[in-house]
Formats: C-alpha cells, structure tokens, sequence
C-alpha cells in the first residue's frame, strides 16, 4: 500500500519544477531519508509531497488508512528548516528582539502555543523528554534557536500524524536531546503506525531505523533504494571540492591586505562578574571571561545555557550589556563609544540573525549588508564594494547565486550568504554561532577549511558556538562550557 504516491510528476510553475519527472512513494513500513547537497532540491520534492506544488497532471496519492481522515493536512506534519528560528510568519519580527525583554509580553507563551487535544500519554512523554516544564511559561520569543525546535517538535507528534516529515531534525539539538529524539522516533515507528521521511543534508546524520533513501541532486529525484545499498554513492556524491580549487581560494585569502582601520588592541574581549536575568530566569551568573587578539574560542553549552545570550553582548546586542562590566578592543563598554563603533569590527552569524532575514531580496545584498551592519540592505552598494561581495561570495562558492531572491534559495545555500556576509569586512572578531547549521558535508568542510585559514592571518580572534565536535576547525586554542542555571 503507498502511503504516498508520485508518477511522473511535474510541477506546474516552472520556477519549482525539478529537472526531470518525480516519482516517488512511501509504502507502508518504510521510513525515507531524502539525502541530498544544499540546493539539489530537497525542499522542493518535500513541498510536492505535501501538495504545496501542484502538479500538471498525475497529482500526489495518499492512502491514510486506516485513519478517518484521507486528507493529507490532516495526516501530514513537516517541520521546516526555518521552525528551528520561528515561524516566518512572524513578520514584526526584528533582529535583536529576542534580548529586548519589554517586548516579551506581547507575544503568547509556549504553553499558550500548544495545540489542545491529542494523546495525553504522549504530550507527558515529550515535556519529560524536552523539559518542556521549564519552557512553557516562557514567550516564544525568548527561546534559544534549540529550544525553538524542541517546541515544534513536540508539537508536530502531539498532534499524533499519520507521515512526519522532518527536515535537518538533529541540528540545534545538544548530544543528549539528539539521542533522545532519535530513541523517541525509533519507539513511535515500532509502537504506532507512524512514518517518517527526514530530509538531511549529511550521510552520517541517518538514524539506524531508516529502511529507504532517495537521493535529490541537481534538481533530480533519484531512485529509492534500500537504506544500505544507496549509502555508497551518497558517500560518492558529497565528496570534497577539488583540491586545486581549494588552495588557490586559500592562498586569495592569505594575500588579503590587512584592513587600514584595524584596532591595535591586547583584549578583545573581557567580562568581569557578568549576569543577566529575564524575569525570574538566570542566563548568566557572575561570569568571568577573558579572550586575548589572536585566540580561537569554542563555546558549548547545552540548549539555554546562554551561549546566544553571551555572544548578544559582545556584539552590543542586547540592551543588558550597559549594565554590565565589559570591554571590547580594549575599550570599557558606556565610555562614548556608539554600536556601530564596536560592530564595524566584527564579523557575526547566528540563528537569530538567518531568522531575521524575511525580506526577498538578492543573495548578493544580503552580503552587502555586511559591509554596513544592518540586517537587510539600507544603503546603496558602491560598484567597488559589489566587486568585494562577488570576491567573498566566489571564496564560498556562491557567486552564481548572486542575483538570485534570498528567500527562494535553500536552506543550506542561505545560511553559506549569511556565512558570506559575517566575512565580507574582514573583521577582527569572527562570531560564528552554529554557522554550519544545514550545511552538507561538502559545505562543512569548506567553511571549515576557510575559517581555519581565515585565522591564520594576524590580527583574527574567533569565537564560534557549536553542539557537534567535528563541526569545529582546527585552529581552536581555548574552550568555555555554560552551564544551564536551572
């Protein structure tokens, strides 16, 4: 029996219509990985599936039986790259926001965001499991980008679906909640009738318990095979860029000029008995922290210790910084200097930052934002400053995707731009937190290879935040562990 059927499908706009005819199914018992490169069409063989796309003929089967409702938006919950920063709906949503505290109120708690209903036997089973008990009466708002994905996770099984289709469901996620949700998944797909197609961008992110994989690349959707059998040519298929191409992009980024404006400074950073607190919540409690030019720092912490917070503030983001004993470039923070004194020095990405970017406009002035620190384009690029976005947009390997709308990109081609953007000034200071968030393993280990070169030049300090150890370069020389105030 196919739970969900394709022959020979064809998107009828042409602007999401893959390269050749779909075929795909999903039969009773199987569980999909849909494996794929960033920008091979994943997202848009997912958004067929679910009727997001219509078809010029042969439309998408579903067979939900033996539930009552054959209607797929009843049987179907797909949980979207960007559910891990918030809903895109959210369009009064401005970056920043979620250190600002007096907006807090005007958005709904998390248990006021829960659906009603459903089984109570699994609803207790997911807040044990995601200590959801902490996180419902806090506003969306103030969620961490992996509590963010806890929340809609548990409320996409809440709602007990027949097909779950999960995209990237691991990342933002720490060690131990990844191995939470992967033996939570197991024990729904053997309990209950439920069945799952992730959408992963990395072979070794493929839980034990997927049956099948189809593979999706240049816009094609391959053959399903047995889970197995298809793992050696996926394997094949991410392999590294050439090396030739590889070294002479280092060697371009080695030969940089060293900016004309860069500040001589000892101490990029220094924290001396740092708290904040929202509300009754501790974030972070009497933390001192020092990190000297030339340093490379990797920050950990598990979901809500407060990494996103601390990076808040050396980026001047968050209004708490003020009162705060900090120093940034050997400079105390509140002695005359503005925001854009201190951001002209630092290159930052984070999950709040790619959740700010709703507006659709070309990959190359999202990079181009860089240059001027604001969160969307506001000033006109120079043609000098243009041929500087295309030089870092060619390091990544994006230049083609110059001109092309932000927002019709895929999720891992985004996050490469905002990559892009946290570089395009050569800053001093590189914050990078989860920077390679949904990035195939080809991406990954570019971005990693350009960051270690990156910080061989003088002058280059690092702070970079991520849950997986093999996401960090090897140019590390300090570590700083959070831990959650509970």
């Amino acid at each position: 029996m196919s739970i969900i059927k394709i022959e020979n499908g064809i998107a009828r706009h042409p602007l999401h219509r893959m390269k050749t005819p779909i075929n795909f199914s999903l039969e009773a018992d199987e569980h999909i990985a849909i494996l794929g490169p960033n920008g091979g069409g994943k997202s848009e063989l997912v958004n067929t599936l679910i009727g997001k796309y219509p078809l010029l003929m042969n439309e998408v089967e579903y067979d939900f039986s033996p539930r009552a409702s054959k209607m797929a938006f009843d049987n179907i919950r797909y949980m979207a790259f960007r559910d891990t920063y918030g809903d895109t709906a959210e369009g009064s949503y401005y970056y920043q926001q979620r250190w600002n505290s007096q907006d807090a109120d005007i958005y709904p708690t998390v248990a006021e965001l829960m659906p009603e209903g459903g089984d109570e036997t699994m609803r207790q089973k997911l807040y044990q499991m995601f200590g959801m008990d902490e996180l419902l009466p806090k506003t969306s708002i103030l969620l961490s980008s992996g509590e963010m994905r806890k929340f809609h996770l548990t409320k996409a099984l809440i709602g007990n679906p027949r097909v779950l289709i999960l995209d990237n469901p691991f990342i933002g996620l720490d060690k131990k909640t990844r191995t939470q949700l992967r033996d939570l998944l197991r024990t729904l797909i053997t309990e209950t009738d439920l069945q799952l197609i992730l959408v992963l961008s990395k072979m070794e992110d493929i839980p034990d318990f997927i049956t099948h994989i189809v593979h999706v690349e240049d816009m094609k959707c391959g053959e399903k095979k047995v889970s197995e059998e298809r793992r050696v040519k996926s394997e094949e298929s991410t392999a590294p860029s050439s090396t030739e191409s590889l070294l002479t992009k280092k060697e371009l980024l080695l030969a940089l000029p060293r900016r004309t404006d860069e500040v001589e400074a000892e101490c990029i950073v220094e924290m001396h008995r740092v708290s904040i607190r929202y509300g009754e919540r501790t974030i972070l409690n009497n933390l001192d922290w020092k990190v000297m030019n030339g340093e490379r720092w990797a920050l950990s912490g598990e979901n809500g210790a407060g990494k996103s917070t601390l990076l808040s503030l050396v980026c001047a983001d968050n209004p708490q910084s003020y009162a705060c004993d900090i120093t940034l470039f050997d400079r105390k923070r509140g002695t005359g200097e503005s925001i854009w004194e201190i951001k002209k020095h630092i290159g930052y990405v984070s999950p709040e930052m790619h959740r700010a970017y709703l507006k659709n406009l070309p990959a190359i002035d999202i990079v181009a934002s860089g240059l001027h620190d604001s969160v969307g384009l506001y000033r006109r690029t120079l043609p000098e400053q243009k041929a500087v976005c295309e030089w870092w947009m060619d390091i990544f390997g994006i230049v083609h995707l110059a001109e092309r709308d932000f927002l019709t990109l895929s999720s891992g081609e985004q996050r490469l731009c905002l990559l892009t953007r946290a570089f395009v000034k050569d800053p001093q200071l590189l914050i990078l937190d989860e920077p390679l968030h949904g990035l195939d393993t080809r991406n990954g280990q570019m971005v990693k290879d350009m960051i270690d070169t990156f910080c061989q030049r003088p002058n280059k300090t690092l702070i970079m935040v991520s849950h997986y150890e093999e996401e960090l370069p090897t140019c590390i020389t300090h570590r700083l562990h959070l831990m959650r105030h509970r």
